[in-house]
């Protein structure tokens, strides 16, 4: 018997009309290879364009936020996703990503995997965009975040629980940086079981300038976008 009954894929997006289009269809086509229901949450969050629009054009369900910050749109996606149904939440996979970002054909089918060994919290693995990178610039990155098994990096863009561990840590908080971190923490510190995994990489923008400094593209811009040695 399956351990997960269905899996929620929480978005959030701020101003992400022209990149969300292909994220969703990522979405859709892991969504293909996912052996249960998938339910996909956009939180617009903040938005100025037509992310809303062009979200529930894509086929994902939509709700808006005025928080402007990425713990609570990730939050309210989220609870979208779990008030659909009564499904006990610990049969719950919530799969979380960006509006920024590309997931492969496999992401959900290798979340479901980790999901059926007892994972309670799976730590996915990312990578830039090759199309937005100089050579030199991949390599750095490959250089500071080594694709292993045992990698302890955490993104948002590709972290995944049962919707037990996340309502049992508290879910993400309302902050607008390291929201995915402090989840993961509070996992953690529940004694709940944690694996990571560089299979399935999630490919995300390169941009060097974010929707909020600090972020990943803050970490872009000062650590890879910089030559060695500077």
């Amino acid at each position: 018997m399956s351990r997960i009954d269905r899996v929620v894929v929480a978005i959030p997006a701020r101003d992400e009309a022209d990149r969300l289009p292909v994220a969703l269809d990522a979405v859709h086509a892991a969504s293909g290879m996912c052996p249960v229901p998938v339910t996909v949450v956009v939180a617009a969050d903040a938005c100025t364009d037509r992310t809303a629009e062009v979200a529930t054009a894509g086929g994902a369900l939509v709700v808006t936020s005025t928080a402007g910050r990425v713990g609570a749109a990730r939050a309210a996606a989220i609870q979208v996703g779990l008030e659909i149904d009564a499904t006990d939440p610990g049969r719950i996979w919530i799969a979380n990503t960006d509006a920024d970002s590309a997931v492969p054909a496999d992401w959900l089918a290798v979340h479901l995997e980790f999901a059926e060994r007892g994972v309670d919290l799976l730590r996915g693995a990312v990578r830039p965009d090759p199309g937005e990178l100089a050579a030199w610039q991949l390599r750095r990155w490959l250089s500071l975040n080594p694709q292993t098994e045992a990698h302890e990096h955490v993104h948002g863009a590709n972290l995944g629980l049962t919707a037990a561990a996340y309502l049992a840590a508290g879910g993400f908080r309302d902050v607008p940086l390291q929201e995915d971190v402090e989840l993961v923490r509070a996992v953690q510190a529940a004694g709940r079981l944690i694996a990571s995994t560089a299979r399935a990489p999630v490919i995300t923008s390169a941009r060097p300038v974010g929707r909020l400094e600090g972020g990943f593209a803050t970490y872009l811009r000062e650590r890879v976008f910089r030559p060695a040695g500077t």
